[in-house]
């Protein structure tokens, strides 16, 4: 594998002598893709302003290809780096094609003009994101999904090496969110490109990144993959979280749990409390769950919201202690809810919980 694509060294970014971002180091090959992370006004939209030349770095450096940014032409530094930002195009009587053909610019000179080889990667352009049909069609006539489109195969005209992404899920419905990623994970494969973009939605930030930058308090916090980033309690540090949970596992959040004495008691597992840990939650009412096993898919939730958990060690049978456990709770509760449809070898002591609960006539 090559070297970076674009990298930067102790980077400090922000406006006129105001640092906002300092400390910044990262490297992008091509192929990859590198997510910026962080609390709102942590300086994200800076940095991608900044790296893409459009603001001036107030120390250290930005390189393309090992060569400084400064250096570089506004002609050959939009020949080789795209900005794709998140905005709303208002242009008159533009038509898709016309606006993914402005991608061409950097390489048609002072009058603009298209040739026949500018026009041809118009159109492949339009092809490789799927938005050929649109190519007559007024900007200011197609949704939000197809717009991000449209500015994604504009930048994918401008034929470049590195590509700079604000938010390009802002506004987007999650199966135009999901699209778009997609989209783009197979541009930079099949292009070879290399992307640095700020994503809000922290799920989509774990699953379509190959790295991540985390920054906070006016600095880079943390570097590292999407395995390295999402796991432990660094997630609800970096946001500063007091008002819930993130399971990192999920690349979610939890709501607060309800405290206070278990007002219910329920019977889960297999994903099957869900949504019965999250309705008690909505309704205020403290609960206890159990037994669910630490390796189970809803102990992350069961973790977040439950007020007491009993939980068996993972891939182990419900044992007679968690089963006595469990009991000493459930007995505190004025109901019981079973979510579970079926019992097998491992859980059968949550099977003697339905049946002491059925005999106390504590069931709904």
């Amino acid at each position: 594998m090559g070297g970076a694509a674009i990298s930067s060294k102790e980077l400090s970014v922000g406006y006129g002598k105001k640092v906002v971002v300092s400390g910044l180091g990262f490297e992008v090959r091509a192929g990859e893709i590198l997510t910026i992370i962080g609390p709102n006004g942590a300086g994200k939209s800076t940095i991608l302003k900044t790296i893409a030349a459009q603001l001036p770095a107030i120390a250290g450096s930005v390189s393309i290809n090992d060569t400084d940014i400064s250096l570089l032409s506004s002609h050959e530094a939009a020949q080789t780096l795209s900005v794709c930002l998140t905005e709303r195009i208002t242009a008159e009587k533009m038509t898709c094609a016309d606006v993914v053909s402005t991608g061409r610019y950097p390489y048609t000179g002072l009058l603009g003009i298209l040739y026949d080889s500018d026009r041809k990667i118009v159109r492949e352009a339009m092809e490789l994101t799927g938005i050929s049909h649109l190519a007559d069609t007024d900007i200011r006539c197609i949704s939000d999904g197809q717009r991000q489109t449209v500015l994604l195969a504009r930048a994918v005209a401008q034929e470049p090496q590195v590509l700079i992404l604000d938010e390009p899920t802002s506004f987007l419905d999650i199966n135009n969110k999901l699209r778009l990623l997609e989209l783009l994970r197979e541009l930079v494969r099949s292009r070879n490109i290399a992307v640095v973009q700020t994503l809000h939605e922290l799920d989509l930030a774990q699953r379509f990144s190959d790295m991540i930058l985390c920054v906070r308090d006016g600095r880079a916090d943390r570097k590292g993959t999407p395995g390295e980033i999402f796991s432990g309690d660094y997630i609800s540090r970096l946001y500063g979280m007091t008002g819930g949970t993130f399971l990192p596992m999920f690349g979610t959040a939890e709501p607060q749990k309800i405290t206070g004495e278990p007002q219910v008691f329920v019977i889960g597992g297999g994903g099957s409390g869900i949504d019965t840990y999250r309705s008690l939650q909505r309704q205020g009412i403290p609960f206890a769950a159990g037994v669910i096993h630490e390796n189970d898919i809803e102990y992350p939730t069961a973790k977040a919201l439950a007020s007491v958990l009993i939980t068996e060690k993972a891939f182990e049978p419900v044992s007679s202690a968690s089963v006595e456990l469990a009991l000493e709770a459930m007995n505190k509760c004025g109901r019981v809810i079973c979510c579970i449809k079926s019992f097998g070898t491992v859980n059968m002591g949550n099977k003697k919980l339905l049946e002491a609960a059925e005999k106390a006539m504590k069931t709904e």
